[in-house]
């Protein structure tokens, strides 16, 4: 039966890794519900140190403020938005033409697996103004994948999988850590009234960790067609269900549409600031729906396709690849 939230639940990791099953059971069935409805959860004890997320913001923003000309010297041809900085404008949601209000810079693995070629696993790029840029992305990289791979373990139990089930499809993925800028704009009349910062959507991944946000305005659509905000606090980060997991599980598991509106127009010439983690299995992992979630009454919805395949298709319909 569904459940109308109207604030998406509040976990503590810790009582999945710590050795108290009772703690371990009510985590993966809280979980599990929550992903069953609204596919949104807000984690505390994730990992992150203040201290670190703030200097990662303060080394975010440094590199936005910087000029378009020398942000564009990270913007490598050929790389389809992977790795580096991907300009204003550039990548709009699944169905739409009009680019989102927003630039981005993306960060994977530091070293690619030494079994996959190198043309998925492309070298990450460094802004060589800020020298502690890279430090501190690699550093949140490898907290949040490793905070991502405990809650992968949640999931596997909740679908009556090993607890490891993920361990090795996840192993040296093809994560991306996402520094966004949703850009100040100067007159807001002359937006397309279509323009927004990021038009709903759904997330490619098995599923995403979402470090703050520096203001408002994500929202999620619940199923009874109401938008919600999502907000969390300052000690928590906002994981959920990617389209990945989505298809893997036969949609028990949703991957839930969600959006990040324009403020008030008086607001549009603030910054906004966002570092969401999505975690990508490895290209080979095959993401055809998991026999246990097919049944009479939940027939099988969608055809086979490796991560490689499912990503390559969305990157051409986000306009990252032509």
């Amino acid at each position: 039966m569904d459940h109308l939230y109207d604030t998406i639940p509040v976990l503590d990791l810790q009582d999945f890794t710590s050795d108290d099953a009772t703690k371990r059971t009510a985590f993966v069935k809280t979980l599990g519900e929550a992903y069953t409805n609204i596919g949104f959860v807000a984690i505390k004890n994730h990992g992150l140190s203040d201290a670190l997320c703030k200097e990662l913001y303060t080394n975010v923003q440094a590199f936005f403020q910087l000029d378009d000309v020398v942000k564009q010297k990270y913007e490598i041809e050929g790389l389809f938005g992977q790795r580096g900085y991907t300009g204003k404008g550039k990548e709009h949601a699944k169905g739409r033409a009009t680019g989102d209000l927003k630039e981005f810079y993306h960060v994977g693995q530091d070293k690619p697996p030494h079994d996959l070629p190198s043309t998925e696993y492309p070298l990450n790029v460094w802004p060589e103004e800020l020298p502690d840029f890279k430090t501190n992305t690699l550093e949140a990289f490898s907290i949040l994948e490793k905070a991502g791979k405990s809650m992968l373990k949640a999931i596997a139990l909740f679908l009556d999988l090993e607890e490891d089930y993920f361990e090795e499809k996840v192993d040296k993925g093809n994560s991306i850590l996402r520094a966004i800028h949703y850009f100040p704009i100067d007159d807001p009349d002359e937006l397309p009234d279509e323009a927004v910062r990021a038009a709903e959507h759904g997330d490619i991944n098995l599923i995403t960790l979402l470090m703050g946000a520096s203001a408002d305005g994500l929202q999620v659509l619940r199923r009874d067609g109401k938008w919600i905000p999502i907000t969390a606090l300052p000690d928590q980060i906002v994981v959920n269900v990617g389209d990945m997991l989505e298809r893997l599980t036969n949609k028990k598991l949703k991957s839930t549409i969600h959006r990040v509106v324009n403020p008030p127009k008086e607001q549009m010439k603030n910054s906004r600031f966002s570092i969401p983690f999505f975690m990508h299995p490895r290209s080979d992992m095959d993401l055809t729906c998991l026999d246990s979630c097919i049944d009479e009454g939940h027939p099988k919805l969608f055809n086979d396709m490796t991560a490689g395949e499912f990503l390559n298709e969305r990157l051409i319909e986000l306009g990252l690849k032509k």
